[in-house]
């Protein structure tokens, strides 16, 4: 596979789980009435979602591997530390208004998602 079609898959896959989870996360607020449990529900459906995804379509592995299961895991918490320190550290110590810190979240994270993926998620068995 081209690595210009596994970026726009990449890109279809994390589209599709972010308007999976404000879907998920907004019926679940409706039924369940509570944001914190919608957003437990949702965040942790849609991180599935997006390791199947990106396991089977973008990446074409095997979905049984617990070691590149732990590895996605991994980045998913580095996502959310990145994250964090943008709209909670750097932007405001930038004085960078909050949609200027949550669009740079919005850059910055699928590139670095899609680099720890293809280099260390992914990586070849026979590689480090």
């Amino acid at each position: 596979m081209t690595e210009r079609r596994r970026i726009f898959r990449f890109a279809v896959v994390g589209t599709g789980v972010a308007a999976y989870y404000m879907v998920a996360y907004l019926g679940l607020l409706h039924l369940l009435g509570s944001p914190w449990i919608a957003n437990l529900l949702a965040f942790g459906s849609a991180i599935l979602i997006q390791y199947v995804g990106q396991t089977v379509w973008t990446f074409g592995k095997h979905l049984a591997a617990p070691a590149q299961f732990g590895r996605f895991l991994c980045m998913i918490g580095v996502g959310l530390v990145v994250s964090s320190a943008i709209t909670g550290i750097i932007g405001p110590r930038l004085g960078l208004p909050e949609t200027v810190s949550a669009a740079s979240v919005v850059v910055i994270l699928p590139v670095l998602n899609f680099v720890i993926l293809r280099l260390w998620v992914y990586r070849e068995q026979n590689s480090i």
